[in-house]
């Protein structure tokens, strides 16, 4: 039940959610005057300084919001899955903007309410990237916004996993630690690694992958990141688990490599990065480096079917604070684009359900060391976490976004073609026998 006259500024922020919507705003407010609109059971959405509209008068929409948020203008007490999932209940899933001419309707209001004014610099988590996009400059420099944030905030974040994509949950009841070991066996085992294998695992963030790979399975493999971060923890890592004689890490970009041929190659979370211009060389590129016979694992979130390319609003949340130039294709586009280079795609296994789960462990963590997280980082950027992390877990759940692992292998002559008649049942935890390299080690 909504309070029957909210006053103050809270009737301006209700009035201003009402223009952005096309509907009531179903969460209470409470506004620096002291004033409030209350919605029973709801959470609040609480305006610390009148700062927070002028940045949405400013940015009319979703980037206004997310400034207002992550400078700490805005801020939101109660359930933050509540919080942001309003608008899925509504008739009509409403794209977040202003219309202009509505907004100048309250121009009165927001002056007497002292909202007009300069506009407020954008806090300082927001990316501004320059020069030629998807160059190899600045894709670096896109990497570093997002993973060169500290690598203790992230052990925070992720747990002792340390693996920052899709974990694998055998069971809903399954720990993220569990689900996320289960994910690097399952990769392992769909690229058929044996002992002796070369793996090149491309976009390797803090070396999970490898270690897991070298000291389970015994094969030799070659680690890169264009994260310095990253590169340096995944080296530590590699060194105290003794494994430097099987494991490389280096800081390279993918277009770099250049002393294949490898058995198998591994992109986890990465081709999200690579953008749709690129991804044919980025697939023609993987082709190169991989022997006949050879497989690649393809690992990435992809946008419905029905979206087309990726036209991300260069002012949107996710461009300006998570991943500038990201791009999220449809999976249908993946599977194209590794045909034309002249892969065969042998499986497809969607993973949705999986990340949703997933995010929601990460979020869990931040917010369960949420005073650790903001020293580790700033607050800032912990808020900008949280509202990523439980913002995807929601588009998971509301199939605006998906995750695939796309097999695809490199067509061997005839009589040398590994792949199995039948599909394997992957997803069932295998025991190997007590001799195999690395058996029974973490």
């Amino acid at each position: 039940m909504t309070a029957a006259s909210p006053h103050g500024a809270a009737r301006l922020v209700d009035e201003l959610g009402r223009l952005l919507l096309g509907a009531p705003l179903p969460l209470s407010v409470r506004c620096w005057d002291g004033s409030e609109s209350v919605v029973d059971g709801a959470p609040t959405l609480v305006v610390h300084h009148r700062r927070a509209l002028r940045r949405l008068v400013y940015a009319p929409g979703e980037l206004g919001l997310a400034r207002a948020y992550v400078s700490g203008d805005l801020d939101v007490e109660g359930d933050i899955y509540a919080a942001l999932s309003f608008p899925d209940r509504l008739p009509a899933r409403p794209e977040l903007r202003l219309d202009r001419r509505a907004l100048a309707r309250l121009a009165l209001p927001l002056l007497r309410r002292g909202v007009l004014g300069p506009p407020p610099a954008p806090p300082p988590e927001e990316a501004r990237l320059h020069g030629i996009r998807h160059s190899l400059g600045r894709d670096r420099k896109a990497i570093g916004h997002h993973y060169d944030v500290g690598n203790d905030f992230y052990q925070l974040l992720l747990g002792p996993s340390l693996v920052y994509s899709c974990a694998y949950f055998r069971e809903p009841t399954a720990t993220l630690e569990q689900a996320q070991e289960a994910k690097l066996d399952l990769v392992c085992r769909k690229l058929g690694l044996q002992p002796g294998m070369r793996l090149l695992d491309v976009g390797c963030g803090w070396g999970s992958l490898a270690l897991h790979a070298a000291a389970r399975y015994g094969v030799s493999v070659t680690a890169v990141t264009i994260s310095t971060a990253q590169a340096e923890m995944a080296a530590r890592r590699v060194t105290d688990a003794g494994l430097s004689e099987r494991v490389e890490i280096r800081l390279q970009d993918y277009r770099e490599v250049a002393d294949g041929p490898f058995d198998a190659i591994s992109s986890i979370g990465m081709a999200e990065h690579v953008g749709l211009a690129q991804l044919p060389l980025y697939a023609a590129r993987l082709y190169a480096l991989l022997r006949p016979g050879g497989r690649l694992l393809n690992h990435a979130i992809a946008r419905g079917p029905a979206a087309g390319p990726d036209r991300r609003d260069p002012g949107s949340f996710l461009t300006r604070y998570v991943f500038p130039d990201g791009e999220l294709q449809p999976l249908a586009t993946h599977v194209r684009v590794l045909e034309e280079a002249g892969f065969e795609v042998c499986d497809v296994e969607a993973l949705r359900r999986h990340y949703a789960l997933t995010c929601r462990a990460w979020v869990s963590n931040l917010e369960a060391r949420w005073d650790e997280a903001v020293r580790l980082s700033s607050p800032g950027r912990a808020r900008v976490w949280r509202l990523y992390l439980a913002g995807s877990a929601l588009a998971f759940e509301g199939h605006r976004v998906g995750v695939n692992q796309v097999l695809a292998v490199k067509p061997a002559p005839p009589g040398q073609d590994r792949m199995l008649l039948a599909r394997p049942a992957w997803s069932r935890r295998e025991v190997r026998d007590a001799h195999e390299p690395g058996a029974g080690s973490s």
